[in-house]
């Protein structure tokens, strides 16, 4: 189970730190109150690649939202601190394609059933474009209201969110990692390496061109020279946030090969 993000009892209304929406590689700036067609714009748009996944920013309760044709696919997310946040323009494409084929369900553009019940880093849904972003770049406009009441700037709490190298497994579970980068620096006890591309268990999620800094513990004496290309594999860890963000201590190495 994920940790670092639940409220304890009396907190709500304390937006606790957040994780980051999307995992994977992405873009985004600070354009709330940017003019849109006439209105504010609410929110951050974060680009990432379609179907790159979308995750819970704390623990919460996901409800499906499909009636809003430019919203498109869009889930709320009411977190246990009583903040309440939107995820808009999730995927409604069945192909790599542009097709708009595919509809606001489970599968498609959402990875959860509404209603359920998540903890903060768990995938709730999909990039996509639908809605008035069709044809754009996918990308997931994310709001942030405290209370459930107005919108305010996301930026500053992206900012400071953890950015996840996987989705968190689901509660009781472990994951491991396979890691594909450089070596960054190396002592006896502990590698940090700049991970390219990470393919996660048991969520099957795969992300390239992260440049993502992780810490592996060393315990079987292996040595590593800075700039040595290398593919490192994972011991099983708990979805704890230290572990998801490759933080030092967290991850321990399990084997590796050169790259």
């Amino acid at each position: 189970m994920f940790v670092g993000t639940c409220v304890a009892a009396g907190a709500r209304g304390k937006m606790p730190p957040l994780v980051f929406p999307v995992v994977g590689s992405v873009t985004y700036g600070d354009d709330f109150g940017d003019p849109r067609g006439g209105v504010r714009h609410e929110g951050n748009d974060i680009l990432a690649a379609k179907r790159a996944p979308v995750v819970a920013v704390e623990d919460g309760t996901v409800e499906y939202w499909t009636q809003s044709a430019s919203a498109g696919c869009m889930l709320y997310l009411h977190g246990a601190s009583g903040t309440s946040y939107q995820y808009i323009h999730l995927n409604n494409d069945r192909t790599a394609a542009n097709d708009n084929e595919g509809k606001c369900v489970r599968g498609t553009a959402y990875a959860v059933a509404d209603g359920a019940r998540v903890t903060a880093g768990q995938q709730i849904g999909y990039v996509g474009d639908s809605g008035d972003a069709n044809g754009i770049h996918p990308h997931l406009h994310f709001e942030v209201h405290p209370n459930g009441k107005r919108a305010v700037d996301p930026f500053p709490y992206l900012r400071k969110a953890s950015r996840l190298l996987a989705p968190a497994p689901s509660a009781g579970r472990m994951f491991t990692l396979k890691l594909s980068g450089t070596v960054a620096t190396a002592t006896a006890d502990e590698l940090t390496m700049v991970a390219d591309t990470v393919s996660a268990w048991p969520s099957h999620v795969k992300q390239s061109k992260l440049g993502a800094l992780v810490s592996l513990t060393l315990t079987d004496g292996e040595t590593f020279a800075p700039g040595e290309q290398i593919v490192a594999w994972t011991e099983p860890a708990p979805g704890t946030v230290e572990a998801l963000t490759g933080a030092p201590g967290a991850l321990e190495l399990d084997h590796f090969s050169n790259g």
